[in-house]
């Protein structure tokens, strides 16, 4: 094996166990408060806050978090599985859950576009 790809896959192991133990550590913290909150949403919070405060910086967990979004479609299979076992719920409720999907979905779109913009406009003003 080279060098090379040896740095690489340590690299990326590194990356991937980073994501692993914030994520592990959300859903610790999630228990021992008992949260509603999953824990993966507390792992990111946790790494959103590193971020913040420049103790990890976004270019480290790059290939990590490439590699996991990449496979993304993999995570949804068993989901997607499950909703065999809920073919009459679907009959008869779906378009209702299609239209939940539908409507969270353009929140989520709509929140983060408002929120980028605000952070721009915040960043130019600071800048100028």
């Amino acid at each position: 094996m080279k060098v090379s790809t040896v740095k690489y896959l340590s690299r990326l192991l590194a990356e991937l166990a980073v994501l692993l133990a914030l994520y592990l550590l959300g859903c610790q913290i999630a228990a021992w408060l008992a949260w509603p909150i999953p824990g993966g949403v507390i792992g990111m919070a946790l790494l959103l806050l590193g971020f913040a405060f420049g103790w990890v910086k976004p270019a480290a967990l790059q290939m990590g978090a490439g590699l996991l979004m990449a496979e993304m479609l993999l995570f949804f299979i068993p989901a997607l599985m499950s909703l065999l076992d809920y073919g009459a719920l679907l009959r008869d409720d779906g378009w209702r859950i299609l239209l939940v999907i539908a409507a969270s979905t353009l929140m989520v779109m709509l929140v983060t576009a408002f929120t980028v913009e605000l952070a721009v406009r915040l960043r130019r003003s600071h800048e100028a």
